[in-house]
């Protein structure tokens, strides 16, 4: 694969097209909030904020936000940790044509969760969840590895990463919402399931 293609993923509609292990397809398939089942399988749970401003869309962005090319959009990268291991790396995009009025609390997360608002307020409509293994050469891979390197963990050049993404609509605003899932989330499982058997 070249590397100018690297740039792009390839994003599913099915998650078994990305042939994840099971384990990872299990997470790669949560229903509903993610941070809720997050919250639910570690003992604690924070939002970390990397980023939140203007920014260049990615490539493979524009057409999913209703883009005719890449432009400018409102950018927020945080990394979800549990237990104080980083788990979960979050990027979202809104268009810049997007008001206040669409989505009101957005630019007042701070280190709260994206989901605690999208999964409670009513005139939120979810679309349909895409799928994909990220490589090295596509930006998120490398945004990923720097967050999680500066958090003490480092997943090493050869991690194929799985991830998913799901535009949000409310009122006239896209809103547009990609998880990519670090290694250390399958030990949350695996934590889980031996308390429970305690």
């Amino acid at each position: 694969m070249r590397g100018g293609s690297l740039r792009q993923a390839a994003w599913q509609p099915h998650a078994r097209a990305v042939r994840a292990p099971l384990a990872m397809h299990d997470w790669l398939t949560t229903p509903g909030s993610l941070t809720a089942r997050l919250t639910a399988q570690s003992g604690s749970f924070r939002v970390r904020r990397l980023h939140q401003g203007g920014a260049l869309c990615l490539a493979d962005e524009a057409r999913a936000i209703a883009l005719p090319r890449r432009e400018q959009v409102c950018e927020r990268e945080v990394l979800l940790v549990c237990d104080g291991r980083p788990v979960v790396f979050g990027h979202t995009v809104v268009p810049m044509r997007c008001t206040a009025h669409d989505w009101p609390l957005f630019s007042a997360l701070g280190e709260r969760s994206l989901g605690t608002t999208l999964f409670y307020d009513p005139l939120v409509r979810r679309g349909r969840l895409e799928f994909a293994r990220l490589r090295a050469g596509h930006p998120l891979v490398e945004r990923v590895r720097a967050a999680a390197a500066g958090a003490g963990d480092d997943s090493g050049d050869e991690t194929i990463y799985f991830a998913r993404r799901c535009v949000y609509r409310r009122r006239q605003g896209l809103l547009l919402v990609t998880e990519v899932f670090l290694p250390a989330v399958l030990d949350l499982a695996a934590a889980a399931h031996l308390k429970n058997t305690k």
